[in-house]
């Protein structure tokens, strides 16, 4: 019984030092943005959200569109 309780300890342990690196908190955060801001500069970045706010809301109408689209293939 020891032994089974060993090897899970050590399965779990293994685990959580292969996740452990992937757990992103405010430091991280930061670290990236500050990245980010030395890449693209100050003047880039406004720019580059509001494409993605842009192509976000194209998406958001393209499936508003095909909802409509199935809707009315099943009225019919």
């Amino acid at each position: 019984m020891t032994i089974s309780y060993y090897l899970c300890f050590l399965n779990l342990r293994k685990m959580s030092l292969v996740l452990l690196p992937l757990v992103i908190g405010w430091p991280q955060i930061v670290l990236i943005a500050v990245v980010v801001l030395l890449l693209f500069g100050g003047r880039k970045i406004p720019e580059l959200m509001r494409g993605l706010g842009s192509g976000i809301k194209e998406f958001k109408d393209a499936s508003k569109e095909d909802e409509e689209e199935k809707k009315i293939d099943e009225k019919k």
